[in-house]
């Protein structure tokens, strides 16, 4: 059994950074030819799920979509990027951003999508366990990690009004 009141050790935001390609093919286009939300929302899903077991070194579970913009559309046979990172961590989950861009030919990057998920850690029992802390490095993550501090806190105040 494990000791939970021994502190994790902090890990850099590098650490869990994930990106993960598609090819936009006709079986994720939507009746209006463009790429189904419904399938991107998969495919974040994913790719917070993995930038949070790399952080936690441990099973995860989705326990909400924070915030979901679709900016910009995408249509087949573009090339589409994810890019997930860890923002923040808490006692027991963590807050993930992913951001979706197509990717033209040139290299060039336009991005169509911003995520925020909370990924909760599990353990053998699938009951929620201590994560390490996040070690915002770059300016940029520690704006972030400050920003995501803050929704954590209003998440917690949400939390305590409807339940």
């Amino acid at each position: 059994m494990e000791n939970k009141n021994i502190p994790l050790e902090g890990r850099p935001v590098s650490y869990s950074r994930t990106e993960q390609v598609q090819i936009l093919t006709l079986d994720a286009i939507n009746g209006y030819n463009r790429l189904f939300g419904g399938k991107l929302m998969e495919w974040i899903d994913v790719v917070a799920g993995v930038v949070a077991r790399r952080h936690c070194n441990r099973n995860v579970t989705t326990a909400a979509v924070d915030n979901l913009q679709f900016r910009a559309p995408a249509h087949a046979n573009d090339t589409i990027l994810l890019s997930g990172y860890i923002t923040y961590a808490g006692r027991t989950s963590m807050e993930v951003c992913v951001r979706t861009y197509v990717e033209n030919l040139d290299g060039t990057r336009t991005q169509i999508n911003k995520a925020i998920l909370v990924m909760v850690a599990l353990d053998e029992n699938e009951r929620p366990t201590p994560v390490p802390p996040v070690i915002p490095e770059t300016e940029m993550e520690k704006k972030e990690y400050i920003q995501a501090q803050k929704r954590a806190e209003y998440r917690k105040l949400r939390k305590e009004e409807h339940f």
